[in-house]
């Protein structure tokens, strides 16, 4: 990606978004999934690492977004303290729940909707599909219909009602070896779709282009179609895609506090410097103008309109 950048390479700018990966469980094991979770993975987050992502959310002012994902993020015993001292913190603060919405079913989680209403929690959730078939095909057996309840409970707790200031988005990601559509028509055919059979409403959908890493990239190997599909990305690279990439102004954090450029390279392991943790930095400023370590995995997000 790098001989695709002009100038030196691409570099840090201000850190506007603090993402943290509080942990792999996860009450679903999707094929496409990059982080590889499942209700097998025990990797969490404790509850000095969670202190230490708030230390630094409070010495850092240019962040702006909290963006709390997983696994399932609501599953780790401390994403609830996690959510209430960042909102004491800061109450002017974006937080970002993502959310695969059968947790909402899960045992404990009953009064999760509530929760998330009470401390204004943006809810980004993914729904691959508005077809029961493709869902369950991706996610497994009777998930869209879970994923359908939880939708109908977050619009009735007033999530994606217009003028309650609370905002629910969705997540498309294909359902295999190509790139997403065009996100203004694919978004105006879920709506129609969402409204017309199940009267569900939802603010904003967002097109992401899956990762040629982990489990989807195992699946692509199993059928022969992973160079092609690397081919694809790159042959659809989009240089006006650049400066919106999420490292830019993205530091993610994984679970054990080690800190990364991005999510995709988190999971593979490039970390910043050596080994750079949450507690070897006192602000996220520190870390501005450090050169972005980029690898073949990144023309998935900027491959046609862009996907991070």
């Amino acid at each position: 990606l790098d001989e695709n950048v002009p100038g030196p390479g691409l570099r840090r700018s201000t850190t506007k978004i603090l993402q943290i990966n509080i942990g792999l469980y996860c009450n679903q094991a999707c094929g496409h999934c990059h982080v590889e979770s499942s209700p097998l993975r025990q990797e969490m987050m404790t509850a000095e690492t969670a202190a230490q992502c708030l230390r630094l959310l409070e010495h850092s002012p240019s962040v702006t977004t909290l963006d709390i994902t997983g696994g399932a993020p609501e599953l780790n015993a401390h994403f609830r303290y996690l959510v209430r001292m960042a909102r004491s913190l800061r109450p002017d603060l974006e937080i970002i729940d993502r959310c695969n919405l059968t947790v909402l079913q899960e045992p404990g989680q009953e009064d999760l909707v509530e929760f998330l209403k009470e401390n204004g929690v943006r809810v980004i959730a993914s729904l691959p599909c508005y077809s029961e078939t493709n869902v369950d095909q991706q996610r497994g057996s009777g998930v869209f219909e879970r994923s359908i309840a939880a939708l109908l409970a977050l619009n009735e707790a007033g999530y994606a009602v217009p003028g309650s200031g609370l905002h629910l988005d969705l997540v498309y990601n294909p359902l295999g070896a190509f790139l997403p559509p065009e996100q203004t028509k694919l978004e105006a055919q879920y709506k129609s779709q969402l409204a017309d059979n199940f009267g569900i409403l939802f603010d904003a959908l967002f097109t992401m282009t899956n990762m040629p890493i982990k489990r989807f990239a195992d699946f692509l190997h199993r059928r022969g179609e992973l160079q092609d599909y690397m081919e694809l990305l790159v042959r659809n690279f989009n240089a006006g895609t650049i400066e919106s990439v999420m490292c830019v102004n993205t530091v993610s954090v994984r679970w054990d506090g080690k800190v990364f450029d991005c999510d995709f390279n988190q999971q593979l392991g490039y970390g910043m410097g050596k080994d750079l943790t949450v507690f070897d930095v006192e602000s996220l400023e520190e870390l501005q103008k450090h050169e972005i370590r980029t690898d073949n995995h990144c023309f998935g997000c900027t491959a046609g309109m862009g996907s991070s």
